[in-house]
């Protein structure tokens, strides 16, 4: 699989890569998050593909390497799958927190 970090102009950043048959996707990273002592990232691909829900994310290991280039890798277990699920559930959580509560009061709290 090939991986290219690109930062484009709407302000977020996406992953181009080639899955194993050959489909070429720019994915967005919804979200860079650790679970486990290991980075992953969320990622929506810019097309759906067969099977896949509207709303589906794809899970990755996740490693800066040299430049723009990154390591992203497939979760190996369903345990880990589940932990890094549950991760991305909190971080999407403290999200929507932040949207209620707004940054700049939760500093505040501080």
């Amino acid at each position: 699989m090939d991986n290219n970090l690109n930062n484009n102009e709407e302000e977020y950043l996406t992953i181009s890569m080639t899955l194993e048959d050959g489909t070429e996707l720019d994915c967005e990273i919804v979200a860079k998050f650790e679970a486990g002592g290991q980075e992953y990232v969320a990622l929506y691909p810019d097309k759906l593909i067969d099977g896949m829900e509207e709303d589906d994310v794809w899970f990755y290991r996740f490693k800066e390497l040299n430049g723009d280039d990154v390591e992203i890798t497939p979760l190996e277990t369903e345990e880990e799958y589940e932990i890094v699920a549950d991760a991305f559930d909190e971080y999407l959580d403290y999200m929507e927190y932040l949207d209620m509560v707004g940054e700049d009061d939760l500093a505040k709290e501080d």
